[in-house]
């Protein structure tokens, strides 16, 4: 039987070592790749949320009449859940958006609203589609704005 010489396992070695490198970069490529596109989508989700919310607050405030408008929402983004909340502050008021299947305080991503309103409520995917409410009250207050989901289960 021939013998294997040393110099021959050594290269076997490092070609299985330099393989395995290459195969773990590419897998993180792709994997970027594949977040970067989920974000993507729900930037696009909210930005179509922010819009018909702006269009909603003024169809209401032109009426004097509160209104709802229901938008179809994906039940995921790629193989993640994700949320929507609208906060407000004295100044403004913004849509937040991130994955996972809770609301948290460490948002992934803003939308502002270019109207000052009371901001409310939440949805996560998965709920029915995303309800958006607008009370037009008839003191000063600014307008109400209301996110949650359709079914009985999501939402608020």
């Amino acid at each position: 039987m021939p013998a294997i010489t040393p110099g021959y396992l050594y290269t076997f070695f490092a070609l299985i070592a330099v393989s395995s490198i290459l195969l773990a970069s590419f897998m993180d490529y792709a994997n970027a790749i594949r977040f970067s596109s989920e974000t993507w989508k729900l930037k696009d989700l909210m930005d179509h949320v922010a819009a018909k919310t702006t269009q909603l607050l003024t169809l209401a405030l032109t009426a004097d009449a509160s209104a709802e408008t229901y938008i179809q929402a994906p039940a995921a983004i790629g193989s993640k859940q994700y949320w929507l909340a609208l906060k407000n502050d004295s100044a403004k008021a913004w849509l937040e958006g991130g994955f996972g299947n809770a609301p948290t305080e460490s948002m992934e991503l803003r939308v502002y609203l270019p109207c000052k309103v009371e901001a409310s409520g939440f949805y996560i995917s998965g709920y029915g589609a995303i309800c958006l409410t607008c009370i037009v009250g008839v003191s000063a207050n600014p307008p109400r704005i209301q996110i949650s989901g359709s079914s009985l289960n999501g939402g608020l």
